[in-house]
């Protein structure tokens, strides 16, 4: 037991048990590759040394039990190490992030890191592991490395590691990845076309939520996460909640005749449960981000479901002249930055986008039936 005063009180550390066996130069030596505060059995010596190593700590204003202690943590694995960073960040993150975050380690780290402790990952280990993606998929091969390190920094502040993620020496040996683009966006005369052609096959989720998402204008996750509890029938509004919006603002989208017809469809005469996804996936739930680009692989095109955003944008600029851009701006949720125009969105701004998104409507499904 080691004696000390520590900030005017007294405090009692123990070292250990005492070493009684008789060992062999071969064990006395294998003991002695264990550092001294990490050993449980101690000859006198050893006591004495550990008891001089932990004075050092307390005169040096540092806690000599967790000194002592803090080889004795247990190092979790990466898997485990995710788990909890994932835990520890979601409450600050959407709900589509926070998912994304635990899907795309699972996926891509989890398999060649995951059983690997948190202390013993290099930079050459996450570099192997990005490899394969890294010009395939370079944009998830980015996000995967970022959450990597954000774990890898999340054990560093729990002690598990000694040092943060590694930086730019995880990228040498990998190739120049090409350079990013926007999505791949169908030019506008040709949506039409593709909606009445999508229209004539059976209708499937997938087929139904990528021509939500075209009738709206909006993000694939945002259609991914929709719920009927969103929906307000009676006033033709989808109100989507800050935390499913990118720019964390709760956002109205006004909704046409199409895209209500549609949604009448779909609930056909029951009446779902709030919480329910528009568009559920399989057991339940949410599509995956591939499920709507596979209806446009389908149909043998190489367009990004997300560039339809960028269509109804183009359109809007070119066909409706007389709508101001930052009305068409606010109808695909970007942010306005004129301060005397945006104080007309909770007004004008919503009967306008509501006369413009119709015309959307129009242009792409023409005509419209009376009856819907």
């Amino acid at each position: 037991m080691l004696r000390i005063q520590r900030d005017g009180k007294r405090q009692d550390i123990g070292l250990g048990s005492v070493d009684t066996s008789s060992r062999s130069p071969e064990d006395r030596r294998d003991s002695e590759k264990i550092p001294i505060l990490a050993r449980r059995h101690l000859t006198l010596a050893e006591a004495r040394d550990k008891a001089n190593e932990l004075r050092k700590f307390a005169k040096a204003g540092r806690d000599p039990i967790v000194e002592r202690d803090r080889d004795r943590r247990t190092t979790p694995t990466f898997l485990e190490a995710s788990k909890l960073a994932h835990a520890a960040f979601k409450e600050g993150w959407t709900s589509k992030h926070a998912a994304a975050f635990l899907t795309s380690l699972e996926t891509h780290a989890w398999p060649t890191l995951g059983k690997l402790k948190v202390d013993a990952i290099e930079a050459s280990d996450i570099r192997d592991m990005l490899a394969p993606i890294w010009t395939s998929k370079p944009e998830i091969a980015r996000k995967v490395r970022v959450r990597t390190s954000q774990v890898l920094n999340f054990s560093h502040s729990k002690g598990w590691r000694a040092t943060e993620a590694p930086g730019r020496s995880i990228t040498v040996g990998l190739p120049r990845q090409p350079k990013g683009g926007n999505f791949d966006a169908m030019p506008y005369a040709k949506v039409p076309a593709f909606v009445s052609d999508l229209r004539t096959k059976a209708p499937s989720t997938g087929r139904r939520a990528l021509l939500f998402l075209i009738l709206t204008a909006s993000r694939p996750g945002e259609v991914r996460f929709a719920r009927w509890g969103q929906i307000d029938f009676a006033n033709c509004d989808w109100n989507r909640p800050a935390e499913m919006m990118k720019e964390r603002d709760q956002h109205t989208v006004t909704l046409n005749a199409a895209a209500l017809a549609l949604l009448n469809e779909i609930k056909g005469d029951r009446m779902p449960k709030p919480d329910e996804l528009i568009f559920p996936g399989l057991r339940g739930k949410p599509l995956s981000d591939a499920a709507l680009n596979k209806v446009l692989r389908d149909a043998g095109l190489k367009h990004d479901s997300h560039g339809f955003r960028s269509s109804f944008r183009d359109w809007a600029a070119e066909k409706m002249p007389a709508i101001p851009d930052a009305v068409a701006e606010a109808a695909i949720s970007h942010s306005v930055p004129d301060k005397v125009v945006r104080a007309y969105k909770r007004t004008k701004f919503i009967e306008m986008r509501r006369k413009l998104l119709e015309a959307w409507s129009n242009f792409i499904i023409s005509p419209i039936s009376k009856a819907v």
